[in-house]
């Protein structure tokens, strides 16, 4: 089977640059092993919150300057602000056309509020989910919080009483629904997943709204846990309808349905503009000749080679296996690709659990292109994107999503340069 390009891994990441590619006309697929980091995400997507000596960001892109001095090994930093702010735009772009309702800017950060009522600064957030602009505040007169009784997964008080602290108006409920008494009997199954499977029924719309009423009559906000809207957001825009006042969602705990729909909407996409996915499969063996790869093979697709001119490695890091920590060493499973510098073991973590981790940092090393190197030697058809990357820190940095976004973009863009030439270059041969 042969393909313009191969991604291996279908996160953020691979789904992205697979829908820059398509978009670009170019025949893609994606290999991907199973459930990926988004579904354990928040749903709200980070660019840059913090420089690595701890300053906050607060305009992201004005930030990559000095971002570059204190961390020259960082995607953004190799790449160069220019294109850093030139695909941060663009991501803003593809995910509004996908189907994405997103709010914020890359010029400027803004809060969400958490699933304990924290105010946590981002880029991107879903429409439905509360957010405040810095050095603002929540103008939403009084806020019902309301839980569901018997999910543990949201605690309405705590949010509540986080919300009081910032000064605003704030009261916790639960609301019983006897329709989830099912549910209810086994502590495992009740999870925002399965409750939305029940919640997102039309025929028990009705018998929700008579249970809510009731709790908000005196709010003007409602606040609930992300439990409603699992494969698009019209049941939550009908319930907002019949309650008649502003209703917003709080992620919870994983699976995170926020998250999922984001995966969702994103594969979709993918697949509505012709891009192969091969779920459930693995890549088993890269195929070189010389400093390049030829094909690869997966556990489905035993001896039938996938054949590309260009290849991207998006295998997610440890919590995906992209990366490998054993006890003495930390490697890349498929090729053993060259890592970025790696301290001894005793220096690969912090003692205080909220710092800044140094092993989060660790992964593939590369050149400016990020072009993956083995041996020191550059892989010249085989580009690096996403949290397999060496050289940043997500959490502290809070610049996960954006490294996904813009390296995949930085990969898909190459590409379609790489391909644009060659077709030149052959056009002027015919000629």
């Amino acid at each position: 089977m042969k393909y313009d390009t191969v991604v291996m891994g279908g996160g953020l990441a691979g789904l992205i640059c697979g829908i820059r590619l398509t978009q670009s006309g170019l025949s893609c697929a994606i290999v991907s092993a199973g459930q990926n980091a988004l579904h354990f995400s928040s749903g709200s997507l980070d660019l840059l919150t913090h420089l690595p000596d701890g300053q906050v960001a607060e305009n992201p892109l004005a930030m990559l300057d000095a971002l570059s001095e204190q961390a020259p090994a960082h995607p953004y930093s190799l790449l160069g602000a220019d294109k850093v702010t030139q695909f941060a735009h663009m991501a803003q772009s593809i995910l509004q056309q996908s189907g994405i309702r997103l709010k914020g800017s890359c010029e400027e950060n803004h809060y969400r509020i958490t699933p304990l009522g924290h105010k946590r600064m981002t880029w991107l957030s879903p429409e439905s989910v509360p957010t405040v602009g810095l050095h603002q505040q929540m103008d939403s007169g009084k806020i019902a919080v309301v839980g569901i009784e018997g999910f543990l997964d949201f605690q309405p008080q705590m949010v509540a009483d986080e919300l009081q602290r910032e000064g605003l108006q704030a009261s916790a409920h639960y609301v019983h629904l006897p329709l989830l008494d099912r549910l209810r009997e086994n502590p495992s199954e009740f999870r925002a997943v399965n409750v939305a499977r029940w919640l997102d029924r039309p025929e028990n719309m009705a018998e929700i709204v008579e249970e809510i009423t009731p709790l908000i009559a005196d709010s003007d906000t409602i606040f609930m846990p992300a439990c409603i809207g699992l494969d698009s957001e019209e049941p939550l825009l009908e319930l907002q309808k019949r309650l008649g006042k502003p209703l917003y969602l709080l992620p919870t705990l994983p699976p995170s349905l926020l998250g999922i729909r984001l995966h969702e909407t994103l594969l979709k996409q993918f697949r509505r503009q012709g891009g192969i996915l091969m779920p459930g499969d693995k890549v088993t063996s890269v195929n070189c000749v010389g400093s390049r790869i030829e094909s690869i093979q997966t556990r489905n697709h035993g001896n039938i080679s996938l054949k590309a001119k260009q290849f991207v490695l998006a295998t997610g890091s440890f919590f995906n296996n992209g990366l490998v920590a054993k006890f003495d060493r930390v490697y890349e499973p498929l090729m053993n690709l060259d890592l970025c510098e790696i301290s001894e073991r005793a220096k690969w973590t912090h003692k205080e659990f909220f710092a800044s981790q140094p092993y989060m940092a660790f992964g593939v090393k590369t050149d400016r292109l990020l072009r993956a190197k083995k041996q020191g030697e550059v892989i010249e058809n085989l580009y690096v994107a996403g949290a397999v990357l060496g050289g940043f820190d997500p959490l502290t940095q809070g610049c996960g999503a954006g490294v996904s976004l813009i390296s995949a973009l930085h990969a898909a863009n190459e590409i379609v340069n790489e391909l644009d030439k060659n077709k030149a270059v052959q056009a002027e041969v015919v000629q």
